[in-house]
């Protein structure tokens, strides 16, 4: 049966403005309004072989696309059954405030009330009526601030927190027990370098508090995801993605110590990192001249990793977030860089 997609282009407050997908390029230049063709040196740039054992391949299917083109959110999150997808580049400019909401019911996406400061790499994270997010970067991947935000979901309305203790962008956000955790990202202006940070906010308290920096490398554009307690921190890039690791660590917020576990299949970074079916799925990322579009999921269980049907379309920079029992990963990056964002929407089912 054929899917009817729409994107609601929200003007006033309530009063959504319908448009076809078709309105919507799947590509866009970030600073030039002409269309975008990807050329056969970019399609070139795609990878999604997995060095991982293949495991199921799932499906993947296309849904409504973004209401514009969009990259370098960081991440999205998930939030009473809405994916949220906040900051990044677009439109021109890489400090938006966007802050587009998917409704998985209706296939359609909203606009919910701006970031307070525009920024792109956003931390994100979610708890069932609040979205937090933490720091980002005001100019291309550097030039970091040191701002907190909660959006009430009920209000649509965003205040802000207790700053953060050291300015960062493209950091991992972990909501544990009431806290939230902050690890890696990047710092600097003119000499942008990863860090190894790990702070904790309070959420009750609204105050921060600093634990010994996680171990390993300094990362930034990672992934991470709670799994029974455990944050698990994986990949990303040590200053540039010519440098992108594996890493793999586990965070045991309980005792304070870190577990090392099995490396990523796929050195990357810029990719997302989910939890679905008590897996890890991380597809998606970038390195030099590389666009990855492989999806490769972590059993904790195992402590093994396994490879599966990899994107209809690769991208880094991307949002992605569990709705259901189905992964959505909508916009990101379509080469190497940020010149060329993307609109693109698309979901995956386990088999």
């Amino acid at each position: 049966m054929a899917v009817t997609r729409r994107v609601l282009l929200a003007g006033l407050a309530g009063v959504p403005i319908a448009a076809s997908a078709q309105d919507v390029p799947p590509f866009a230049y970030l600073r030039e309004t002409e269309t975008v063709r990807l050329t056969e040196s970019q399609l070139a740039q795609r990878f999604t072989a997995s060095p991982a054992p293949s495991g199921p391949p799932g499906r993947w299917e296309a849904l409504a696309p973004l209401p514009l083109p969009r990259s370098e959110m960081a991440w999205a999150t998930a939030a009473q059954g809405r994916m949220h997808m906040i900051g990044g580049y677009g439109d021109g400019q890489v400090n938006r405030p966007y802050h587009h909401v998917y409704d998985p019911a209706e296939d359609v996406w909203r606009n919910a009330a701006p970031l307070p400061l525009g920024a792109n790499h956003v931390a994100v994270a979610a708890s069932e009526d609040t979205v937090y997010a933490f720091g980002g970067f005001v100019q291309q991947n550097r030039d970091p601030h040191r701002e907190t935000f909660a959006y009430d979901i009920a209000g649509d309305s965003w205040r802000s927190l207790a700053p953060l203790p050291r300015a960062r962008g493209a950091a991992g956000l972990a909501l544990v027990d009431g806290r939230l955790h902050m690890i890696g990202g990047a710092e600097g202006i003119e000499d942008r370098r990863s860090v190894a940070w790990h702070e904790v906010y309070d959420i009750a308290a609204d105050r921060w508090e600093t634990l010994p920096d996680m171990p390993g490398f300094p990362l930034d554009h990672k992934g991470v995801v709670v799994v029974d307690g455990r944050i698990h921190v994986i990949g990303g890039r040590i200053n540039t993605f010519a440098t992108n690791v594996g890493h793999h660590h586990a965070f045991v917020p309980a005792t304070g110590q870190w577990e090392e576990r099995t490396p990523m299949p796929t050195p990357r970074s810029g990719h997302g990192a989910v939890l679905l079916r008590g897996r890890i799925w991380c597809m998606g990322g970038e390195e030099t001249n590389k666009v990855f579009g492989q999806l490769e999921s972590y059993d904790p269980a195992t402590d093994g990793w396994t490879s599966h049907a990899p994107m209809l379309t690769p991208r880094h920079g991307l949002g992605a977030a569990v709705l259901g029992d189905r992964i959505h990963v909508a916009g990101g990056g379509a080469v190497t860089g940020g010149s060329i964002q993307s609109s693109i929407h698309e979901a995956f089912t386990p088999a």
